[in-house]
């Protein structure tokens, strides 16, 4: 027999070759593409989430600049810090509120009433509040009326819900602390909630606050509400 392979010896292992680098190929061209979207594990939400929205890191790239209240807090001027809790976030003071000069800081947490982001929403909302509760807000808080009302009118003009509600619940508090001083200013806010109070989700908790810058200003504030709102209900009717 002769020792040089024949022409169909060739020919087999030329077309072992030929399978052997199909099989190859199509083993690299199946490892190399991507998993389908059935095989790909997405991660599962925890009840801790809930709880603990997502914050801001004010040091990470944001797809927007920050908000002037966002650079404010991220550089450390606003005296607060948020506390997360297992059930309840709360404020941690640098020091007490009771020594804080309430100009600028009490229009700067109003203005931080707008913001739509943790931990913002948050700070500025407790922060405004718990600064009102101070002993002598009212001395601080009422020369600020001018610059403070604007800021407030802001939010309560606001197309997110929530920010309406934030700048509602701001003005309820502030009329409670500075009374009467609110009603020179209350025409400049009474149309927002006047629109509000067209709408089913926000008509009793806008009455509501109606009712009590009533409360707080006096049968005077009651005529600037009717000037702008005829179809309220005072609450001594």
């Amino acid at each position: 027999m002769s020792a040089n392979p024949t022409l169909s010896d060739k020919r087999m292992s030329s077309g072992s070759q030929t399978k052997e680098k199909t099989v190859t190929h199509k083993r690299k061209t199946l490892s190399a593409s991507p998993a389908s979207p059935d095989s790909v594990i997405k991660p599962q939400s925890r009840p801790s989430d809930r709880l603990n929205p997502k914050t801001i890191d004010p040091f990470g790239v944001q797809s927007r600049a920050p908000s002037a209240f966002a650079a404010i807090y991220s550089k450390g001027g606003i005296p607060c810090r948020l506390v997360h809790g297992s059930v309840k976030h709360k404020l941690q003071w640098d020091c007490h509120p009771e020594t804080l000069q309430f100009d600028p800081l009490l229009i700067t947490l109003a203005e931080g009433l707008k913001e739509t982001r943790h931990p913002y929403t948050f700070v500025s909302r407790e922060g405004f509040k718990e600064l009102l509760l101070v002993e002598d807000a009212a001395q601080k808080a009422v020369p600020l009326l001018p610059r403070l009302v604007p800021v407030l009118k802001v939010a309560l003009a606001h197309s997110d819900g929530e920010v309406f509600e934030r700048g509602l619940n701001a003005l309820v508090q502030l009329s409670a602390v500075v009374g009467p001083a609110l009603n020179d200013h209350l025409k400049h806010l009474l149309s927002s909630l006047s629109k509000r109070q067209m709408s089913k989700k926000f008509k009793e908790q806008t009455m509501d606050a109606l009712q009590k810058l009533e409360q707080y200003g006096g049968k005077e504030s009651l005529t600037v509400i009717k000037s702008k709102i005829p179809t309220y209900c005072s609450i001594s009717s």
